[in-house]
């Protein structure tokens, strides 16, 4: 039902403003209901030869949370830019803010044939390579590579876990700044599906991403 509900509003921002929004998908839900929140749209648009982001969040409400519907089409130099500003505003809020107030991003998960949601809330964003610590970088193609030595998918965790990096070791996400959203959400799925066996690695928290 809420599947139906998220096709039913497209088809309505469709309408009313001849624009709609591909959603990215999975085959997973992290979080599947969110209460008290306001939706905030990034658009894929074209200009001549140009792509345009085009960001809507004249509905949103800094003291709710904040679910972002992006077009999973739009690239991550386009997109994470947008993003950057509306964290900003937020955190920056002191009349209206609300601590308990999270951000999300949207997808759709294909299996559960619901709307699903990821938090990205404490991530903090910088448009450019990360000078020291353990690199993850996520390319385009969705190739991985670790230091700049590639790293199957399926293989990433156990390799991290041999990788010999202690608790005061760094470990950065990277991604392709031409890599599509879509990409970017499906990515960000499978970190957070990685299990790290030695006990060193799990206080790891991955709240700092570079794009470039």
């Amino acid at each position: 039902m809420k599947y139906l509900s998220l096709i039913l509003i497209l088809v309505f921002i469709s309408c009313e403003n001849k624009k709609d929004i591909l959603l990215p998908k999975s085959n997973s839900s992290i979080v599947k209901d969110i209460q008290d929140h306001s939706p905030i749209y990034i658009f894929f648009e074209t200009k001549g030869k140009d792509t345009i982001a085009e960001v809507n969040r004249k509905n949103s409400i800094i003291s709710t949370n904040w679910i972002l519907n992006i077009d999973k089409r739009l690239p991550l130099r386009l997109v994470i830019p947008e993003v950057m500003k509306l964290q900003q505003k937020k955190r920056e809020e002191k009349a209206h803010k609300n601590e308990a107030a999270q951000n999300y991003y949207s997808y759709a998960d294909t299996i559960g044939k619901n709307m699903a949601f990821i938090p990205f809330t404490d991530v903090y964003y910088k448009m450019e390579k990360p000078k020291s610590g353990t690199v993850v970088f996520f390319n385009k193609n969705n190739e991985i590579s670790v230091n700049n030595v590639a790293v199957k998918k399926e293989e990433l965790a156990n390799y991290l876990n041999t990788f010999g990096i202690d608790k005061q070791s760094k470990t950065t996400l990277c991604f392709d700044k031409n890599m599509k959203y879509g990409s970017y959400i499906q990515n960000k799925i499978f970190i957070r599906s990685l299990n790290f066996s030695k006990s060193e690695l799990t206080p790891i928290i991955f709240n700092q991403e570079f794009v470039y």
